[in-house]
């Protein structure tokens, strides 16, 4: 599904049926790049997207217990809590807030870049890019998962720890927004 397609169908809430989990091997060729997508959401950077996706994934393969299947939406859900852990982290912190404090003085910080470029989508990227930076977290999150990761609502919902309704609404208003942001503006 792309964007075009999801923020046409604002209203309809269909939903895909979710696969059952994979081996390990397929799970990650299959949604590698999803996985760094959602990290680098939730990071700071490139790099700390990496070490958090890395992390997420020792997680899960240890709390999997060895088993050679793997389920999708665990690996969404490892991946938040392990960019809350990076976050919260003390010595990070106070690395950061001196970071901060120097490169606010000299230099303007640089957004985290979502999509891969090439030269012929690179202005639409862009666009896409700043008016999903401009929808509430909520929301850019629940569209990243169900429109990147091509996951339920229900799946979803568990990582975020709400509700399958409010996902769906989150999702819905996103788009909205998105529309709302990407359209035209027309005069009066």
């Amino acid at each position: 599904m792309n964007l075009a397609m999801a923020i046409d169908s604002a209203d309809s809430d269909s939903k895909t049926p979710e696969t059952p989990p994979n081996t390990w091997k397929q799970v990650l060729e299959e949604n590698g790049s999803r996985f760094q997508l959602y990290a680098r959401q939730q990071a700071r950077n490139d790099a700390d997207a990496q070490d958090i996706l890395q992390e997420a994934l020792v997680k899960a393969w240890r709390a999997s217990g060895g088993e050679e299947r793997l389920e999708v939406g665990f690996v969404y859900t490892y991946i938040r809590r392990a960019a809350l852990d990076w976050g919260r982290s003390p010595e990070r912190r106070q690395k950061r807030e001196q970071k901060s404090l120097r490169d606010s003085i000299w230099s303007q910080p640089t957004p985290t870049v979502w999509f891969e470029r090439t030269l012929e989508t690179d202005e639409r990227h862009r666009q896409i890019e700043a008016a999903i930076q401009q929808l509430p977290e909520e929301q850019q999150e629940v569209l990243v998962l169900k429109i990147w990761a091509d996951l339920t609502f229900d799946t979803i919902a568990r990582p975020l720890e709400a509700s399958p309704n409010t996902v769906a609404s989150r999702y819905r208003y996103g788009l909205q927004n998105l529309k709302r942001i990407l359209s035209p503006q027309q005069e009066s």
